[in-house]
């Protein structure tokens, strides 16, 4: 810590030293700087960059299609999928196609994604209700926090 001092008397003090004159914050009223290898100060910048990537985990959208129809044993194997997918970490969009005449029967479509969301409550809770987009009715799961 020197404190206060003119720039010209920073720069020749790092130039004696061998060292870098680096602008660590560069606000307009008070900036800071400090006399340091800027090469070694780059590479520390991109190792925390690093490890701050590697320590970040990416969250995966799977997605579980249904449709009006789809019979029983069909999904429990498809919830059976979701659930797995909860475990692992992963978000879960459930997607009812409906078509042809299905569309007269969306009211159906949310009762089916009520039970869905039923049947894997204890691993996943809905993320994004279920909404009718055009032919497609989708919700988002999201698996439980620890």
């Amino acid at each position: 810590m020197i404190g206060v001092v003119p720039v010209e008397d920073a720069q020749r003090r790092a130039y004696d030293a061998n060292l870098d004159l680096v602008l660590i914050s560069a606000s307009p009223d008070n900036p800071v700087c400090k006399i340091m290898d800027y090469g070694k100060f780059v590479f520390e910048q991109e190792k925390k960059k690093r490890e701050a990537r590697k320590n970040q985990k990416t969250v995966n959208v799977k997605e579980v299609q249904l449709k009006l129809t789809t019979e029983e044993h069909d999904l429990d194997v498809k919830v059976r999928n979701a659930r797995r997918f909860l475990e692992a970490g992963d978000r879960v969009k459930v997607v009812i196609r409906f078509r042809g005449r299905e569309m007269t029967h969306t009211d159906q479509g949310y009762g089916v994604m009520e039970d869905f969301a039923d049947a894997v409550s204890d691993v996943g809770s809905v993320d994004r209700q279920a909404k009718s987009e055009g032919r497609n009715m989708i919700m988002f799961l999201s698996p439980l926090k620890d």
